[in-house]
């Protein structure tokens, strides 16, 4: 694992400094939530298309009075820098063309 020190200056390092500062085992798999939002709702059948045969759990979640809706999509592994910006990565330059981006993520922390 990188040090967190190493880890850049941006939302994802952030994140990761935040969760190494609360204990998170580094060493362990996580489920983590990827959100992709579009700049329009629905998204483009193809979109959807290209997201649910990728990633065969995602789910579609509607708009509600707060804003557009997203699709959701989950990955299990370590938790590191290189495996979140990858994965944003890929799903957005694959959905770039139906105004897609995927920046932000999560995890469900365990309890303690």
């Amino acid at each position: 694992m990188q040090p967190p020190e190493l880890w850049p200056n941006d939302a994802d390092g952030d994140v990761l400094r935040k969760l190494a500062k609360r204990g998170l085992d580094f060493g362990k798999e996580y489920s983590v939530d990827f959100n992709v939002d579009f700049t329009s709702w629905p998204p483009h059948p193809d979109a959807l298309t290209w997201i649910t045969t990728s990633y065969p759990t995602a789910v579609v979640v509607p708009p509600d009075e707060g804003g557009l809706g997203y699709v959701q999509f989950k990955l299990k592994s370590r938790l590191s820098y290189e495996f979140v910006v990858n994965a944003q990565a890929r799903a957005t330059a694959a959905l770039a063309e139906y105004d897609g981006v995927c920046e932000s993520w999560g995890i469900l922390l365990p309890q303690a």
